[in-house]
């Protein structure tokens, strides 16, 4: 049966989207989002409509839309507010310069060089949030906190949390280029987090997260600095160990896929075998 075409948030005729297009639905919307504000169809700041609107007018299931809305969220291309529905970011530029894009630029970085970019860069601009923040920064820093502490049984809100917090960092620092340079590298960043988080507990980046939450709220740029540095080296550390670990056990697993029996070396081939037998006789 032939699908329906649905409408925009204009009102103009859409195609449904097909199978693969669906696969990618958070692209979908930054593109309709920007053709919209390239238009003047849509303003930053603007009220999206509610998920049953969006899902029917970009022709999506409307699990697969709210999956798109909490990475666009992460991003900081929209704000979604309890009880009040999503908000187009008011900085139109941010939409409009398709971060996404960019991210596939970073599909061969590894997570060894992303850490290490980190460690020179993380550090200062917790220094520098501790001397720049606003309340709303210190406001997003305290809810990836609280966010975190109410993650516990459930991985996935725990890497949005901790995630959460980094992006704050990096916005508070008062440098809008710093704040861009997240939405570039963020992908590669969740990928790092969602390593880390399977190989300790909740606590563990609780013990990092709240001094460093708690220095910058005291305008304490030295102690920021050098809690995000243990932090990350933390962090660091631990796919570094990851990493020694998988490869010994290749090691370990090869050594004994391939281990004669009873101290003599399997003839690999039936020929060598019969061979041998000759020798013995």
């Amino acid at each position: 049966m032939a699908q329906k075409k649905g409408r925009t948030l204009t009102g103009e005729a859409i195609e449904p989207l097909h199978e693969q297009e669906k696969d990618d639905v958070t692209r979908l919307l930054i593109g309709r989002f920007q053709d919209l504000l390239g238009n003047g169809l849509l303003v930053p700041g603007a009220r999206l409509p509610s998920e049953r609107e969006l899902a029917k007018n970009f022709g999506v299931a409307r699990s697969s839309l709210r999956q798109a809305l909490k990475v666009l969220e992460i991003m900081g291309v929209i704000t979604q507010k309890v009880g009040d529905g999503s908000y187009l970011n008011k900085d139109a530029s941010l939409v409009l310069s398709v971060p996404m894009e960019f991210l596939f630029l970073l599909d061969g970085i590894s997570l060894h060089e992303l850490a290490e970019m980190r460690l020179i860069m993380e550090p200062e601009l917790a220094a520098r949030a501790a001397q720049r923040a606003n309340s709303d920064d210190i406001a997003l820093l305290r809810q990836s906190i609280v966010d975190l502490e109410a993650s516990r049984g459930d991985p996935e809100r725990m890497v949005s949390a901790d995630l959460l917090f980094h992006r704050a960092v990096f916005q508070a620092s008062g440098n809008r280029l710093s704040g861009r340079l997240f939405y570039i590298i963020h992908r590669e960043m969740l990928k790092m987090i969602t390593m880390t988080s399977q190989l300790v507990d909740l606590e563990h980046t609780l013990d990092f997260h709240k001094p460093i939450f708690n220095a910058i709220q005291k305008r304490d740029s030295a102690l920021a600095e050098r809690l995000m540095t243990d932090h990350l080296m933390d962090a660091r550390d631990l796919l570094l160990q990851t990493q020694k670990d998988i490869a010994n056990k290749r090691l370990r697993d090869h050594l004994i896929a391939n281990q004669p029996s009873g101290g003599r070396v399997r003839p690999k081939h039936p020929k060598a075998a019969k061979s041998a037998k000759k020798s013995k006789a």
